[in-house]
């Protein structure tokens, strides 16, 4: 296993263990399947463990194993604050203290800032005094390191990584979503100000293994490197320095050995040419089904009336390239989810971003093809309601 360090100098392992996908019996976490998984990865070397308030059992299924395996002082704990349900600061200490109790531990040594996608959630956390509150419990010893999870655009990314002093972060990031959320511009930027990142979707929920294109399978499968579709976006991931350390939601013992061979055989650098060729040549072949030439560069921007249009396109196009559920869940989690953001109606067609667009796309006309799809009208009520909810003050 190999280590990268966290902004104390600590030793964290390249390859962390999510814990929101354990196996599930007759409805409930399989504990006894789980804790041999967890145990192999720690005898890999594995010292991160990644849950949240919301992944159903998690917390009290890595809670009860960790307390009857004894592992405690092997592992690091991280959890998440859902700041989306938080009104008042007595919020705070109550789902504070329940995660402490279903994890079994009095402490948490990386504690994030659940799915934030505007700095307006984040102002009404600092509102309600989330601030005093983490430095407290940094005293007290009972957070290590404080971060915050993100889905979102670039600059509201860096807009709430430089607003505090922040530990670490932990943004959506893999060969296909390079220009988008934080994108590398953000993990670039993170690194600059000496905050580590952590991985999410390394794979994009397994979407570029399961849901790859026929001919880019039998691409990987014919390539000379013999790396499955899971190791090449691992190891696109392990050769950024700038990756601190890569979740991966692991179920299997095999997952677990697989994924911590890759993990002791990707150092920072050793992508050639070669290979990020490659690599562009499966992105083509999984954008050949996409429904519009947009490459994310955001020349368009700012729209005038609020509009993303990049993110919009991005979600219509993930509706294609992947599945229909997954191209709406983007364009309302990435892409909706922010205070200042406009449904693709709210153009008046003016025509600004269409002289910018270096693709030459008829923007006016594609977004109104977009809207339709993204959201039909059985979808439009539910949108709705989510955004208000999770932007509510």
């Amino acid at each position: 296993m190999q280590y990268r360090k966290n902004k104390h100098g600590e030793d964290v392992s390249i390859l962390g263990y999510g814990c929101m996908r354990f196996t599930t019996k007759a409805g409930r976490i399989d504990i006894d399947k789980a804790e041999k998984e967890i145990l192999a990865a720690v005898e890999a070397g594995v010292n991160y463990f990644d849950t949240a308030y919301i992944y159903t059992g998690s917390e009290a299924a890595l809670g009860e194993i960790v307390e009857r395996t004894g592992i405690r002082e092997k592992i690091n704990i991280a959890t998440k604050l859902p700041q989306y349900l938080i009104s008042n600061s007595a919020a705070i200490d109550k789902y504070f203290a329940e995660e402490l109790s279903r994890l079994r531990t009095n402490y948490v040594d990386y504690y994030l800032m659940h799915h934030l996608t505007d700095f307006s959630q984040w102002e009404k956390l600092k509102a309600i005094g989330i601030e005093d509150w983490i430095a407290k419990r940094k005293a007290s010893g009972e957070i290590r390191n404080i971060g915050f999870s993100f889905h979102g655009t670039t600059e509201m990314f860096q807009k709430i990584l430089n607003d505090y002093d922040w530990d670490f972060c932990m943004i959506q990031y893999n060969y296909l979503d390079e220009v988008a959320q934080a994108g590398k511009d953000g993990l670039k930027a993170a690194a600059a100000k000496g905050i580590p990142v952590w991985i999410m979707e390394p794979l994009r929920g397994g979407k570029l293994v399961n849901l790859l294109p026929e001919a880019a399978k039998k691409m990987i499968a014919a390539h000379p490197h013999g790396w499955s579709a899971a190791e090449w976006g691992f190891r696109w991931l392990y050769n950024q320095s700038e990756v601190t350390c890569v979740l991966s939601g692991m179920n299997s013992l095999e997952m677990v050995q697989e994924n911590a061979r890759i993990a002791s055989d990707a150092p920072a650098g050793h992508f050639t040419k070669e290979d990020f060729d490659f690599i562009s040549q499966i992105i083509a072949e999984i954008k050949r089904t996409e429904k519009v030439g947009c490459t994310g560069c955001r020349y368009c921007m700012p729209c005038p009336k609020g509009i993303d249009i990049p993110g919009i396109f991005r979600g219509w196009n993930l509706m294609y390239s992947e599945t229909k559920v997954s191209g709406m869940k983007d364009y309302f989690q990435t892409t909706l989810l922010r205070k200042d953001s406009a449904f693709a109606t709210a153009c008046i067609g003016c025509g600004k971003c269409e002289k910018h667009c270096p693709q030459e796309i008829p923007i006016r006309e594609m977004l109104k093809k977009a809207d339709k799809d993204l959201r039909p009208w059985y979808v439009r009520p539910i949108m709705s309601i989510g955004k208000k909810f999770m932007l509510r003050k």
